[in-house]
């Protein structure tokens, strides 16, 4: 079953490098805070590289304006997506999220199976809002599309 609007996220554990791997719960990333978690097939990809990342940056402190902090999900490891926040110049404050194995994607009903492109499991392309762990407003992309999980749709939604 698909995450819809309403539903609490389920638990699951993410990996973040700092110090090392550490890993970060849902219950610490969500508990308590107005977050926008937006999730990537891939980091160092074509779209995720060129345009959904780098929405979020340039608006990175629109969000944080509103006292909504940010994370960005891939099914990739933390090295990885560590070496692309440096690549990238994500803001300090901006979470980047290794879902390894794929865990939180499949809970949430929004892996997909990219195998025909050498990918493997990944997550499709979305992004939600939550407020003390329950998903207030989600935009899930048809495949092969960047539209509604942007930083400015976000922006838009959230009001």
């Amino acid at each position: 079953m698909t995450i819809r609007i309403g539903d609490r996220l389920p638990a699951a554990t993410f990996a973040m490098l700092r110090d090392g791997v550490q890993p970060m719960t849902t219950d610490e990333l969500f508990k308590g805070r107005k977050v926008v978690l937006f999730s990537v097939p891939g980091a160092f990809t074509p779209t995720c590289s060129e345009r959904h990342l780098p929405g979020y940056v340039a608006h990175f402190e629109d969000f944080r304006r509103r006292g909504i902090d940010v994370a960005c999900m891939a099914v990739n490891d933390a090295f990885v997506m560590k070496a692309w926040a440096e690549h990238r110049n994500v803001p300090e404050g901006m979470l980047m999220l290794a879902d390894g194995n794929g865990d939180f994607a499949k809970a949430l009903g929004l892996e997909m199976d990219a195998s025909k492109f050498g990918m493997g499991l990944r997550s499709r392309r979305f992004a939600l809002y939550a407020e003390d762990g329950v998903v207030k407003v989600l935009h899930v992309e048809a495949p092969g599309e960047f539209r509604v999980s942007s930083a400015e749709a976000m922006l838009s939604a959230i009001g």
